[in-house]
């Protein structure tokens, strides 16, 4: 049974600004505590970064759903003429945005993508290159950490040439996903095909000491124990201290259905969802934001994670379709006006913002 005297013990370290251990994080999974998490992880919110919640203006750009990776956790991945797999051209690209263009707020890309078997690196770089000249007001955050490893490994090119490459294209930031759990227990069970934990956190390494900045996740939910979550997020504060690079960590819980583990595990509560939101907050204390992605959580409880240590809630989206593919219900997007209202409901302050937190407008 968890005493109540260690949740004091924590609640003083906290207060006292002191950062909490591996042991300390282990004990807070235990804890059945869950408003008493919520207060303290907004607590230290309301200290770092204030009322302000970020989002922004945005359009996901998913290139390809063929992937060779073909992770046990994703229902986005298809193989080559699949039912379903597709492989956008830069014409149907370039079409999608200008599409999402119709918004006059629009602000930035988000390009992820699946690892296509036979695309070049050349051919991924040609949809920055095109996109950054035909839209060269719009901000691009593109690939992730497996994505980039992948270039380096087609391409023959170490990770900083490839970093250095897609920067000069027009790359700006890059995306938080593929970090999943950072052990090699659980990425070799789910995803034995994709980059190992230490190749995903050496091309964030690499990506910071380019002045590239990144953000980061955890996919939980799975198989993963709580220690190894736990172990997830040391790891990520260790580089963040070293770096700095990261500006946004968030949490994506697992959604189980179209994906091969969906007769063996039900999908996260949300009384899961909250505690890692807010154990996230305490152990990360070196990250400015945490995101509530609602896209995963839900609107609903994206918006009661701003009171469990979340500053951030991503964008309006405009089409998402890696996360509904595996059971997402909330919608594939939403209008501006939405967001603005959700945050403001939740007692925050809306603040419209570029791929790498500089604030373009405060919704006062």
């Amino acid at each position: 049974m968890f005493v109540r005297g260690e949740l004091e013990k924590i609640e003083r370290k906290v207060e006292r600004g002191e950062r909490l251990t591996r042991e300390d994080g282990e004990k807070l999974f235990e804890c059945g505590e869950l408003s008493w998490l919520g207060a303290l992880a907004d607590y230290v919110r309301k200290k770092i970064c204030g009322d302000i919640v970020y989002y922004n203006v945005n359009c996901h750009v998913n290139l390809t759903n063929i992937c060779l990776s073909r992770c046990k956790f994703c229902a986005f991945g298809r193989d080559e003429g699949n039912c379903g797999s597709y492989a956008m051209t830069i014409d149907e690209a370039v079409k999608l945005v200008e599409e999402a263009s119709e918004d006059p707020n629009l602000s930035g890309l988000h390009i992820v993508s699946g690892l296509h078997p036979t695309w070049t690196f050349e051919h991924y770089l040609s949809f920055v290159e095109t996109l950054h000249k035909k839209f060269p007001k719009l901000y691009i955050k593109g690939f992730t950490g497996v994505e980039i490893q992948h270039f380096a490994n087609i391409s023959g090119l170490s990770v900083e040439n490839v970093l250095r490459r897609l920067q000069a294209a027009g790359l700006e930031a890059i995306a938080g996903g593929g970090a999943e759990i950072l052990t090699d227990r659980v990425r070799n069970l789910l995803c034995p095909k994709k980059a190992t934990a230490e190749q995903w956190l050496n091309v964030a390494r690499t990506a910071h000491g380019l002045g590239i900045k990144t953000n980061a996740s955890m996919l939980y939910g799975h198989i993963e124990t709580l220690a190894e979550r736990v172990e997830h997020l040391i790891k990520l504060r260790t580089l963040q201290d070293e770096t700095g690079g990261f500006q946004t960590f968030i949490c994506f819980p697992f959604l189980p259905k179209n994906t091969a583990l969906e007769k063996e595990i039900r999908q996260t509560s949300m009384w899961d969802d909250l505690r890692t939101m807010a154990i996230s907050r305490l152990i990360l204390d070196n990250f400015k934001n945490i995101k509530a992605y609602w896209v995963m959580l839900t609107v609903p409880v994206a918006q009661v994670a701003l009171s469990f240590g979340a500053n951030d809630i991503d964008g309006t989206i405009h089409r998402e379709n890696i996360l509904h593919d595996a059971g997402a219900t909330s919608p594939r997007s939403l209008a501006e006006d939405d967001i603005i209202k959700i945050i403001r409901e939740a007692g925050r302050i809306p603040a419209a913002c570029d791929c790498n937190f500089n604030i373009m407008r405060i919704i006062e």
